[in-house]
């Protein structure tokens, strides 16, 4: 038997879905809440348990996104500046995208909304804290355009691959692989730092 715990958490994760339907339907304006709780046969009482307003809806899934993109940067930092981590970076972002579409067409759409809720450019400054761990200080700016490029080719990936024949995990991995040459691109031997199991010791 699932806990309540589990039960809330499935019906919280379930007005963020039908809310993001109704929102890509109908434009986040002219969807109200009644319509969400009728969309979910649940009376907006039970909606309220949950969510006050269509802001609240909105914030939390912003906040599902960022959470495991918070992790993501706070690891990175804990780590060796190599190629080798920028590609890891570059991996664990990409998962952290899976999924997300609905969210990121609602950003797209509703380019106001998301600014009156300064959900933009609290987004803005995770894509900064990103970038810097992928570009390096003394980056040529074609190497910096590379980084910024690697980024927003996966956002533009999960728009535009949509219509395209193919696999979602293939056309996801494809998109990863582009972005991830553009950081290798970016960040040639001369200027990768050295692994740390890599320098030598100095003679006594």
């Amino acid at each position: 038997m699932s806990t309540p715990q589990a039960r809330r958490g499935n019906t919280r994760q379930r007005i963020q879905d039908v809310a993001l339907e109704l929102f890509a339907e109908h434009g986040y304006e002219k969807t109200s809440l009644r319509e969400i709780a009728e969309r979910l046969d649940v009376t907006k009482a039970a909606l309220y348990y949950h969510f006050k307003t269509k802001e609240d809806i909105v914030i939390s899934l912003f906040q599902d996104l960022v959470r495991p993109i918070d992790e993501l940067i706070a690891w990175a930092q804990e780590q060796p500046r190599t190629l080798e981590t920028k590609r890891e970076v570059m991996r664990r972002y990409s998962e952290s995208l899976h999924g997300c579409a609905p969210l990121f067409r609602f950003m797209q759409e509703n380019q106001a909304t998301v600014r009156d809720l300064s959900i933009g450019e609290t987004f803005k400054r995770r894509m900064y804290d990103l970038f810097d761990l992928l570009n390096e200080p003394d980056a040529e700016l074609r190497d910096q355009v590379r980084c910024i490029t690697a980024l927003f080719s996966m956002h533009a990936g999960m728009f535009i691959l949509q219509k395209l024949h193919g696999d979602p995990e293939d056309k996801r991995k494809a998109v990863l692989e582009v972005a991830t040459e553009l950081v290798t691109a970016a960040n040639p031997p001369s200027r990768r730092p050295a692994r740390p199991d890599s320098a030598q010791t100095a003679a006594p």
